[in-house]
C-alpha cells in the first residue's frame, strides 16, 4: 500500500502550488479520512489540513486557514491541497496520510498510512 504525493516545487512568496496525493489501492482512501502534514528541517511533523471520507468536512491548522484548501475526488481517488499566498515559513516536505477511520482529524495518531512526501520551497 502506497500513498504518493506530488506537485511540490520552488515558488516565490505569494505564489501558489497544488499538491496531489494518489493511493495504490482504491480502498485505502475512498472510505477513509485523509490529511496533509508537513515537516520542516529540525521541526516536528505538523498537521496542515484534513478532510473526511466523503469530503463534507474539512479542518485546517490556524497557520494555513484562508490560504490552503484541501479537497478530494472520490471518483479518481485523489486528494489535493491547493496552497495560495505561500510564505517562506510554509517551506517543508508535505506528506499525505490516510486515516484509520472516516474522519480527518489533526492528530498524527489518527493516521496509519503515510506517503513519502513532496518538497515545497518558498523563497522571499
Amino acid at each position: 500500500v502506497q500513498l504518493q504525493a506530488s506537485g511540490g516545487g520552488s515558488v516565490q512568496a505569494g505564489g501558489s502550488l497544488r499538491l496531489s496525493c494518489a493511493a495504490s489501492r482504491r480502498t485505502i482512501i475512498s472510505n477513509n479520512g485523509m490529511a496533509w502534514f508537513r515537516q520542516a528541517p529540525g521541526k516536528e511533523r505538523e498537521f496542515v489540513a484534513g478532510i473526511n471520507w466523503i469530503g463534507s468536512a474539512t479542518n485546517y491548522a490556524d497557520s494555513v486557514k484562508g490560504r490552503f484548501t484541501i479537497s478530494r475526488d472520490r471518483t479518481t481517488n485523489m486528494v489535493y491541497l491547493l496552497m495560495n499566498s505561500l510564505r517562506p515559513e510554509d517551506t517543508a516536505v508535505y506528506l499525505c496520510a490516510a486515516a484509520r477511520s472516516t474522519g480527518g482529524g489533526s492528530s498524527r495518531r489518527d493516521y496509519n498510512y503515510w506517503g513519502q512526501g513532496t518538497q515545497v520551497t518558498v523563497s522571499s
